[in-house]
């Protein structure tokens, strides 16, 4: 079992930033790649990026590749967002998320989810 944290999130002008981190706990977060996804009211849920367990690699969703960053650090247990150059469009409820394999892009690859932290860009 993997507990998930989210926090960082908040309203923010366009064009600027934010930084979401993710708290992982109760199993051996190294053995977990790790996912962002997001929700906008009436839609979807649509993957934002991931991150592997053991290398290092990365995928991104087209429409934030070049503005997002994830990271991750495992002596703290923690995913990282970094969001730059942001859009009224990226305003949605962002997802953490967690699997014992290989990364995914899709919301059902995934074993354990985060309650989400709130994301609002104005224009």
């Amino acid at each position: 079992q993997v507990q998930l944290v989210e926090s960082g999130g908040g309203l923010v002008q366009a064009g600027g930033s934010l930084r979401l981190s993710c708290a992982a706990s109760g199993r051996t977060f190294s053995r977990f790649s790790m996912g962002w996804f997001r929700q906008a009211p009436g839609k979807e849920r649509e993957f934002v990026a991931a991150i592997s367990r053991s290398d290092g690699r990365t995928a991104y969703g087209d429409s934030v590749k070049g503005r997002f960053t994830i990271s991750r650090g495992n002596a703290k247990n923690t995913v990282y967002l970094q969001m730059n150059s942001l859009k009224p469009e990226d305003t949605a409820v962002y997802y953490c998320a967690a699997v014992s394999g290989d990364l995914g892009r899709t919301r059902h690859e995934y074993d354990y989810w985060g309650q989400g932290t709130q994301v609002t860009v104005s224009s």
